[in-house]
């Protein structure tokens, strides 16, 4: 028997002032069995900084074709594909030639040697990518709750996240433009 995922709540206020978008968000987002909680707070955190309407999570996080998160157009053409991890240079490039623009927010520890590796033949694709700082993405990780209330502030690559339990900022580095 397969185990199912754990549905998580957020209600984000969100204050994107680089991009001049404020949103009140009311997310759902399920936690796969095998998905760390830095993972979907990396999923979380990726969704806000490019919220746009038509902007989804992707369905099963198993089905290896999907984005982690995507913006499709009125007519299913996909606007934004968004890849959270350290995915493959081979399937960026899918990405890049199926989807207008392509996302990577890398987060995890192995972060600088995957792109130590890939950066070069990712290069030759149209993606841009970003890494969040993980120690940064634990301590975001360490709010998560089946239910939770988050505000995120947004200007010149940082985010000041406050919970009822914490706040902080969150920086990251941007590694390639498109």
């Amino acid at each position: 028997m397969a185990l199912s995922p754990t549905i998580f709540k957020f209600d984000v206020a969100l204050a994107d002032v680089d991009r001049n978008q404020y949103h009140q968000l009311n997310l759902t987002i399920a936690q796969h069995p095998s998905e760390t909680s830095e993972r979907m707070m990396a999923r979380l955190l990726a969704y806000c900084l490019n919220v746009d309407e038509g902007l989804a999570f992707a369905g099963d996080l198993s089905a290896s074709e999907a984005p982690d998160i995507w913006q499709l157009g009125l007519d299913n053409q996909i606007l934004q594909w968004i890849e959270v991890g350290e995915p493959s240079a081979e399937r960026l490039k899918k990405a890049s030639r199926i989807a207008r623009q392509v996302l990577v927010y890398s987060f995890n520890s192995k972060s600088e040697h995957w792109w130590s590796r890939n950066g070069q033949a990712i290069t030759a694709s149209k993606v841009s990518v970003y890494q969040f700082d993980w120690p940064q993405i634990k301590r975001l990780a360490g709010l998560a709750q089946r239910t939770l209330s988050l505000s995120i502030s947004v200007s010149d690559q940082a985010a000041f996240i406050a919970s009822e339990s914490d706040s902080f900022e969150m920086t990251w580095r941007h590694l390639r433009d498109d």
